[in-house]
């Protein structure tokens, strides 16, 4: 049989898509699930999105009666577990546990690194649970809040240094949000991981730090680092003394929610998304669930998947306009 060249580039490149969707199509003809998910957390064991993949997943395993296997692939920001699931069989069995850094953050400060889009290359499932942050300081830092805080960095503006978990992750883009809101000049000091951040931060190697709250709170409560406000709207009930940066006059705009979902490979069929929305949202509406969510700094965050595609392209949208004023690029 004769191809003609540009017919055989047609062919070529749209084999792989076929091939996705062959592969969907066989999965959906199977009973589902019929053997172990695997899910990817891009994030090193005891980090902030680990604990709550742990604390969720073993009851997902329950109501599907299959084992759920966590699987932590450390990397380059999140982006290799990303890129992981994105070129993995789209039948349902592998699926990430991800946030906004890796899923919609790196490619924009490093797309020629990182040549994937997010929203097209992963299908959003559902949200889990949302992770508000903390701007916490070192235990001898002459500042008792978040006032304290910008009156001392504008004194002594680019000598206070800010550890986060990495250039382009959720942590640093709130950094960059508070310098921004204030008009403070801090010097970033990225780390591979948050706990390794903590530690830093609770040795007085880091003057300060944006930590989620999850993470930071056993810390912030035995007083080995001081919590100088949280990005929610209200104060925290687990962190009653610590104030919400609504009190702050320079800050009182600023309020972040860090989400963490779950997604699956762009092809995967439909049916077994909205089976994996399903059992999500029963155990969003569990008060044991919830009790356990709040008491480690999370609140479940209920979203089927229409409205959790259309809250990260709003999402998007926002951080977009954070990375263009920050001028953030690795590239």
């Amino acid at each position: 049989m004769q191809i003609r060249r540009r017919q055989f580039a047609v062919w070529a490149l749209g084999a792989p898509l076929l091939q996705q969707l062959s592969l969907a199509s066989q999965a959906a003809a199977q009973p589902w699930p019929a053997q172990a998910l695997t899910v990817v957390v891009p994030f090193a064991p005891g980090g902030s999105v680990d604990v709550a993949a742990r604390l969720v997943m073993p009851r997902l395993a329950e109501r599907l009666g299959q084992p759920v296997i966590i699987e932590n692939m450390v990397g380059a920001s999140g982006t290799i577990a990303t890129q992981r699931v994105i070129k993995a069989r789209p039948d349902g069995y592998t699926l990430l546990f991800g946030v906004a850094s890796s899923v919609l953050v790196a490619p924009m400060i490093s797309p020629a690194k990182f040549r994937y889009d997010g929203l097209h290359e992963l299908k959003p499932v559902a949200p889990v649970a949302s992770s508000v942050f903390a701007l916490v300081a070192r235990p001898g830092l002459a500042a008792g809040s978040a006032d304290d805080l910008i009156e001392l960095a504008r004194q002594k503006p680019g000598r206070l240094t800010l550890g986060t978990d990495g250039i382009g992750t959720s942590l640093h883009l709130t950094g960059e949000l508070i310098q921004q809101m204030s008009g403070i000049d801090l010097v970033h000091v990225p780390y591979r991981s948050g706990p390794q951040v903590l530690t830093e931060l609770a040795g007085s190697q880091i003057d300060l730090a944006v930590l989620p709250v999850a993470l930071a709170q056993p810390f912030v409560l035995e007083g080995k680092v001081k919590a100088l406000g949280v990005t929610s709207r209200q104060r925290l009930a687990t962190l009653p003394q610590t104030p919400s940066f609504s009190e702050t006059p320079a800050l009182r705009n600023l309020e972040v929610e860090a989400w963490q979902g779950l997604l699956a490979p762009a092809h995967t069929d439909a049916r077994i998304v909205k089976r994996l929305a399903d059992e999500i949202a029963v155990l969003q509406a569990d008060l044991e669930m919830a009790r356990k969510l709040t008491e480690a700094g999370f609140k479940p965050m209920r979203m089927g998947h229409p409205q959790f595609l259309a809250y990260l392209e709003q999402e998007k949208r926002v951080l977009e306009n954070t990375i263009r004023k920050a001028n953030i690029r690795t590239d």
